[in-house]
Formats: structure tokens, sequence, C-alpha cells
């Protein structure tokens, strides 16, 4: 039988006040505290990333502030920026590319509720992985919502709101946002 975590990664309905998933986002929001107090240039920066992130490549930089919901859910890959006040909620899978800028103010998210409002009220949820393709980048403001996979090589216009799929070698703007040009 899985336990409540293993559904939330599985998405499958699960149960947000499990005591190991309630562990989890805890270590996280402590983990960030002590992350967003830092600067990029502070010795302790790398450290305290890695206390949030585990696995960060050494040349990929997360500019505090920075808030997530895991951190164990976020794969980064090499060479990947990502500036400040980035939220990513990572109750499903977060997989970002090699060479990904990301804005200020990004918002990653794979919680997704029960569309009945009755369910609801109650504490179980679903989260549906988000996956960004190498050498992307996300203009500022960019919200991902649960389940979309962004392309190779595309970029997504500020402000946008990206609730299905992009291709890769794409421009999308908008919200929703919607493909505006093939880039190659």
């Amino acid at each position: 039988m899985k336990t409540e975590f293993q559904k939330m990664r599985s998405e499958e309905l699960y149960d947000f006040r499990d005591s190991e998933i309630l562990g989890s986002l805890y270590h996280a929001k402590e983990a960030c505290l002590r992350l967003n107090m830092l600067t990029l240039s502070s010795s302790e920066y790398r450290s305290a990333l890695r206390e949030v992130i585990p696995n960060v490549p050494d040349n990929t930089a997360v500019c505090p502030p920075f808030q997530c919901d895991h951190g164990n859910g976020i794969i980064l890959g090499e060479n990947t920026f990502i500036n400040y006040g980035c939220v990513i909620l990572d109750g499903a899978l977060v997989s970002i590319g090699h060479d990904v800028k990301i804005g200020p103010t990004c918002q990653l998210l794979t919680p997704q509720h029960p569309v009945d409002y009755m369910e609801r009220r109650g504490t179980c949820e679903t989260s549906h992985p988000i996956v960004i393709g190498d050498d992307t980048w996300l203009g500022g403001g960019v919200i991902v919502c649960p389940g979309v996979t962004i392309g190779c090589r595309c970029i997504i216009a500020a402000g946008s709101v990206v609730i299905r799929d992009i291709p890769d070698d794409c421009m999308a703007a908008g919200n929703p946002a919607v493909v505006k040009k093939h880039l190659r």
C-alpha cells in the first residue's frame, strides 16, 4: 500500500495533512527561511541551497528569496538561473532543464484541488508534474500550472499563465499562454 507521500508523487489523490508530508513541508519552510537570510555571495549560500534543494548543481543559482513546498521534488539542470521571488510548489516533481532562465516572481505550481466544492473542503488534492526543457526562458511573473510541459528553447513572455503544454522552439504569451510564433 502506498504512503500519502508516494501518492502525492504519483498524481493520485492524497491527504496533505499526512504526518510524512507535513514533516517534509516543515523541513522545507525552515530551510527556505535560512536560505532567504543569505545572498548569492554569502559563504553559507551553497550549503543552505542544498538543504532546500538536494543535488543542485554547483553552477546553478537560485536567488533568495525563494519558497517551495518540499524542495526534494525539484530537479535542476546545469547552468540554470532562478531569479528573486520564485515559488515552486513541488508536490509532484518539477524538472527544470539545463541553461534555463527563470525571471523574478515566477510560480511553478503542481497541486490541483478537487473541482467539486464539497471534496475541496477536505484535506485531499492531487499534484501533477511540471517539466521545463533545456535553454528555455520564463519572463518575470510567469505562472506555470499543474501538469504542464514547456519544451526546449522556448520563451514564455512576462506575466503569462501557462495552462497547457508548449512545444519546443516556441514563443508563448498571454493568459492563457498561447504560441505566438515558432523560433526555428
